[in-house]
């Protein structure tokens, strides 16, 4: 079901070589979670189990690499030389039902290892799930459907890249669908996976996740985790993959933090959650109090969109700042089924191995959505001088 290393988003390669040039010795935990608190069965469990022990026999291969070398231009050929000897350890990766038979995951490993197995298995979890249900999708009702989306796009200019890889129906469909998209649409800026990318001839897109952000939060504090993890990520891309993402301690404080230096050097901001209008307001409003022209840098929204809210978006943008669009489970797993609503994130890390565990935290702009103990949230609101509401 995973065919190749290269059947995840490319920021899981650019964190992965961030924690390598920084973070070496750094340690975390990745622990799923399934918002639905959907009941899985242990015949699930056992498929599961095996297609993630199939994990092992996955290799970059010498055409992977070599095509990576030549559209990655701010990843070193030693990274990919690197990444050709790695392997999934499946022994790593703890899988359990509890009581309420709601499905357990976590791996823990060198966070520049243990970054890579995120996308993968919440693709796995995703199809796995639709193959166990017996969902069978109708591709002529999908590409359908993605006509009109296309059709839409096309007429209004609305830049989007596909986001779809961790929520797809299934490996084929998101491989239909983004043969279509390289077909029929003028405004597709490319694919955030990379294996599809390599076979579309698509553009890999992507920059950096917000377990960068909570592990700068856990290791150095909440106040200055934005900043720090902006400047680090300078450090390693030196204005390369210049989307800064904007709500892992909520907005208001990434906007309160975003300092002039990395205002202008930023090419924009990715907003992944809350209200995309009031944050296009905000977000206009500090560039210019920073005396920086919004009509130069970008938007790139990513939260749960369809390509009419996605419209809406543009044209308020119009004028004030450019936008543009991640779109994932409208593309991909637009089926008639109910996709799954599951996530993988960094919940604990620790700098090196003799340090002790420091739990991680999340902040969304959306309720409901904070990731972390409900105490060390409640630290983390405190810190930051935020009020639950």
């Amino acid at each position: 079901m995973i065919h190749t290393i290269l059947d995840t988003d490319l920021y899981k390669f650019t964190t992965s070589y961030a924690y390598i040039k920084l973070f070496p010795y750094a340690v975390g935990t990745f622990s799923f979670r399934d918002r639905d608190e959907t009941v899985y069965t242990t015949e699930f469990l056992a498929k599961l189990r095996q297609v993630v022990n199939d994990m092992a026999l996955i290799a970059l291969s010498d055409e992977e690499l070599e095509y990576m070398v030549h559209h990655c231009r701010f990843l070193p050929r030693v990274y990919w030389e690197w990444l050709s000897s790695f392997r999934f350890h499946p022994e790593k990766v703890k899988i359990h039902l509890d009581e309420e038979q709601h499905l357990n995951i976590e791996i823990t490993d060198y966070l520049y290892k243990a970054t890579l197995y995120e996308v993968p298995l919440l693709a796995l979890v995703s199809e796995l799930k639709n193959r166990t249900l017996g969902n069978v999708p109708d591709m002529k009702d999908i590409l359908c459907k993605l006509s009109e989306k296309v059709t839409l796009s096309n007429e209004h200019r609305i830049s989007f890249s596909e986001f779809g890889t961790r929520r797809r129906f299934s490996f084929d469909v998101q491989d239909r669908v983004i043969g279509y998209l390289k077909e029929a649409s003028l405004y597709c800026t490319g694919t955030s996976n990379c294996y599809f990318a390599m076979k579309h001839g698509m553009k890999p897109m992507g920059t950096h996740p917000h377990e960068w952000f909570m592990f700068h939060g856990a290791q150095f504090g909440y106040k200055h985790a934005n900043y720090m993890a902006l400047e680090n990520w300078v450090n390693v891309y030196d204005g390369d993959l210049g989307i800064a993402l904007s709500d892992t301690y909520t907005s208001d404080i990434f906007l309160n933090n975003l300092s002039r230096k990395q205002a202008k050097l930023f090419d924009g901001v990715r907003c992944d959650s809350g209200n995309e209008f009031l944050f296009t307001d905000k977000l206009v409003a500090r560039y210019n109090e920073l005396g920086i022209d919004s009509t130069t840098k970008t938007i790139v929204f990513s939260n749960a969109l369809d390509f009419g809210k996605a419209l809406d978006i543009q044209e308020y943008c119009k004028g004030r700042i450019r936008c543009a669009f991640g779109i994932g489970t409208n593309l991909t797993n637009d089926t008639g089924f109910k996709p799954s609503n599951i996530v993988m994130k960094l919940t604990r890390c620790k700098m090196n191995t003799n340090q002790e565990w420091r739990e991680c935290v999340k902040l969304s702009d959306d309720a409901g959505k904070h990731i972390g103990s409900e105490a060390e949230v409640r630290a983390c609101l405190y810190d930051l001088r935020l009020n639950e509401h």
